[in-house]
């Protein structure tokens, strides 16, 4: 049996920078709105033609490769996560597999959108504990901005998100006192539809079916967000699989160095943050200059925070996740 560790890590964001005053001249809301309930300052968003969710991630991918100083002909497998792939089929995970230039090696797909990092690591982590694989390439890329209702009407989710990626090389640790202690992970499929995109979907509404009913009010195939339930839902599952990573390594909440949450809400992270009786210190959050990305966001946080040397050899790292499906999941990592 092995442990997993990060052995690289990186990003990658647009460089088209989206206000919150930018966003007020197409769109009847104002910086004001938008931080209060959101903590948002900006986002990133892709110029249309020059990036998409694959190419970000490849980006991404590069920089966490060069960093860990695995050859990419070392590359034993690829994980993707995200909820916006270039297309419906296949998944990003085999295009970053050609555009890279691996090996024939798998790739695998996650659709577990906000937690999909979370998810991506557990499984990744699973494999080299097994032996099974050596390095894993996991990334969380996300391409909201072209998929968004940017009008007054779909305001109240599409303030909200942003496109970008974060990219991880995991490698096998024979030191057990290092690396991923372990990974929880959560559903509760009941509350899916309060966090969703519904079409096109072969369930209930596809392509044909939009295209039939030529219906300039089909809200279908834009993102849905029940806010307060989602906001309610999400203190508590934070708090709950926080909890259940340190109880299972014998861990006090003062044990943790650095806490990642996913980058859902700022207030959400305030207020896990106040729960813990944390420091500023302690909890990083970047979602100010990016809003959510999703699947990408706490790869970007987690790289962002070790490169500002806010993440040191044998800390304590919390990674934690909740979001559409509802899913949710924590890493417990010792650096």
């Amino acid at each position: 049996m092995y442990h997993s560790k990060i052995a690289g890590l990186g990003y990658y964001v647009p460089e088209n920078v989206v206000t919150n005053d930018d966003l007020s001249k197409i769109i009847e809301t104002n910086d004001e709105w938008i931080q209060e309930r959101t903590g948002i300052q900006e986002r990133r968003h892709v110029i249309r033609g020059e990036d998409t969710t694959t190419t970000m991630g490849v980006k991404a991918a590069k920089i966490a490769i060069e960093r860990s100083g695995v050859a990419k002909e070392d590359i034993d497998f690829v994980i993707f996560a995200t909820l916006s792939p270039d297309y419906y089929f296949p998944g990003p995970g085999v295009l970053v597999q050609r555009d890279l230039g691996l090996r024939t090696v798998g790739a695998l797909d996650v659709r577990n959108q906000c937690s999909g990092f979370v998810y991506a690591i557990s499984i990744a982590d699973q494999y080299i504990k097994t032996g099974m694989y050596k390095n894993v390439l996991v990334i969380g890329s996300e391409l909201h901005s072209t998929g968004l209702d940017m009008t007054t009407r779909g305001r109240g989710v599409s303030v909200i998100f942003g496109d970008g990626a974060g990219a991880a090389v995991l490698s096998r640790e024979e030191d057990l006192t290092k690396g991923i202690l372990s990974t929880h992970l959560h559903s509760e499929g009941q509350h899916a539809e309060e966090l969703s995109l519904v079409a096109p979907g072969m369930g209930k509404r596809w392509v044909t079916d939009i295209i039939a009913d030529n219906d300039p009010n089909d809200e279908s195939y834009y993102p849905y967000m029940n806010g307060q339930f989602v906001f309610k839902n999400a203190v508590v599952r934070f708090s709950e699989v926080i909890n259940e990573g340190l109880q299972a390594n014998n861990l006090q909440v003062s044990d943790i160095n650095m806490l990642v949450p996913h980058q859902a809400n700022l207030r959400i992270s305030q207020f896990i943050q106040q729960k813990f009786r944390l420091t500023d210190d302690q909890v990083f959050n970047n979602i100010q200059k990016y809003g959510n990305t999703t699947a990408a966001s706490i790869p970007i946080a987690l790289t962002e925070a070790w490169e500002q040397g806010k993440i040191k050899s044998g800390d304590l790292v919390v990674l934690a996740a909740f979001g559409s499906g509802f899913t949710w999941g924590s890493v417990i990592i010792r650096w």
